[in-house]
């Protein structure tokens, strides 16, 4: 194939936007978001109007065991190990039309292009659907490209059941996503995953591309105060063992440590509750979570320690005990440096303003970057905000990531 026709193919515009569009009508909110939740009936349809598009263009779609969706495009020469792209079709429970939805419709959007062309590339290509990425509807998140990266068992994964009692296992097969195929890394050349940033970093920087370096790591605990449950009224403050004034007093020494640690750290308490949950009643228990992140892992390891031991001595004042619970540990990625160069040169060739970024948020590519060649590539989301009905990417720079993508997996098939 004639090298300056291909520096010169660009995806179709007006057709990706309007894979989009039709996607977003499966599971549609009022607010204009998507209900598309892991392995429901309508994550079911999606998946169909998605291989329905495939099909027409030869794609061989295959189901493995954990229900990811693999779709194979045949290359000239199709003994050659595959470049993997895609990402997810499921959705928050109020989540918006982008997240994880961009990612695959983009790679199919590339396909499309090429199959126009009469286009084979000298490799084969697969488009993947990972399941239950989100993690709304069974935990945890990411479970399939988790298991395919062996870094989660099925047998736990098929045991996790939604609120309303239904296990994976049954949801698998209640919505037709049961593969015969077992659920395991097979090699590949490269995968790719496009994705809104889901943070405000590009759109402040004003830039189209982010080219994504790694993911932070993410260590979730669980703490718990507990003390004795006293009526509110008779019981005076000094003489009480209160696990609600022991939280209070170390929010702020967490937020204040975790300052120590740079602009690139992060601290979350994303819930609190208290037991008993009364008005006049002093809780025998508060629980309280910890969200930490950090992009390089030996200061990841140093804050965690570090918030975890302020915790167990906010106890010490007021006769508390303290409980911590690991919910879960993401370790700080660093992405393959041939590919991230692939996406550079692609959105240099097409004169896009470009910029190093490392991921805040969780994506399948940190379980796959485990076991082949993994990079993403990000667009800006309006206010940076995501996992929300207001999710929001222009046009144009839903192109713009679509034909960097496009140019990095023609470097990358060579």
């Amino acid at each position: 194939m004639n090298t300056i026709y291909l520096n010169s193919l660009r995806i179709n515009s007006s057709r990706l936007c309007q894979f989009i569009r039709d996607m977003a009508q499966i599971g549609a909110t009022p607010n204009g978001g998507c209900n598309r939740q892991a392995l429901t009936d309508l994550d079911r349809q999606g998946r169909a109007l998605f291989l329905d598009w495939c099909e027409a263009i030869g794609g061989q779609p295959r189901l493995d065991s954990m229900g990811n969706l693999f779709v194979r495009f045949r290359g000239d020469n199709d003994a050659l190990d595959p470049i993997l792209m895609g990402s997810h079709l499921d959705t928050q429970p109020t989540g918006g039309k982008y997240d994880g939805v961009y990612g695959v419709l983009a790679a199919l959007e590339v396909m499309t292009t090429l199959a126009d062309s009469n286009i084979t590339l000298p490799r084969p290509v697969e488009i993947v659907v990972w399941s239950n990425e989100e993690g709304a509807r069974f935990s945890p998140a990411m479970s399939g490209s988790g298991v395919f990266a062996g870094k989660l068992k099925q047998a736990d994964i098929y045991r996790s059941s939604d609120d309303d009692g239904v296990s994976y296992l049954d949801a698998l097969t209640r919505s037709q996503q049961l593969g015969t195929i077992p659920c395991q890394a097979f090699p590949f050349k490269a995968a790719l995953e496009l994705h809104i940033e889901q943070g405000p970093i590009l759109e402040a920087q004003r830039k189209t591309i982010g080219v994504v370096s790694g993911v932070q790591g993410m260590n979730w605990y669980q703490i718990t105060l507990s003390g004795a449950s006293v009526h509110a009224g008779p019981t005076p403050m000094q003489m009480r063992q209160d696990p609600v004034q022991g939280m209070v007093n170390v929010l702020s020494q967490l937020f204040s440590k975790t300052a120590e640690y740079g602009e690139a750290a992060r601290l979350t308490v994303g819930k609190i509750a208290t037991h008993p949950s009364s008005p006049n009643t002093v809780p025998e228990r508060v629980t309280f979570t910890l969200d930490v992140r950090h992009p390089d892992q030996a200061c990841l390891d140093a804050l965690s320690q570090a918030l975890l031991t302020l915790c167990q001595r906010a106890a010490e004042p007021h006769r508390l005990s303290c409980d911590i619970e690991v919910l879960w540990q993401s370790p700080a990625v660093a992405f393959d440096s041939p590919c991230i160069a692939a996406i550079q040169t692609a959105a240099d060739q097409l004169a896009l303003d470009s910029m190093p970024i490392v991921s805040g948020a969780g994506h399948d590519s940190v379980y796959l970057s485990g076991v082949g060649p993994t990079a993403m590539i990000f667009v800006p989301c309006k206010d940076g905000i995501s996992h929300n009905e207001k999710e929001h990417t222009e046009p144009a720079q839903l192109v713009a990531g679509a034909n960097v993508l496009l140019h990095s997996l023609i470097q990358l098939s060579a």
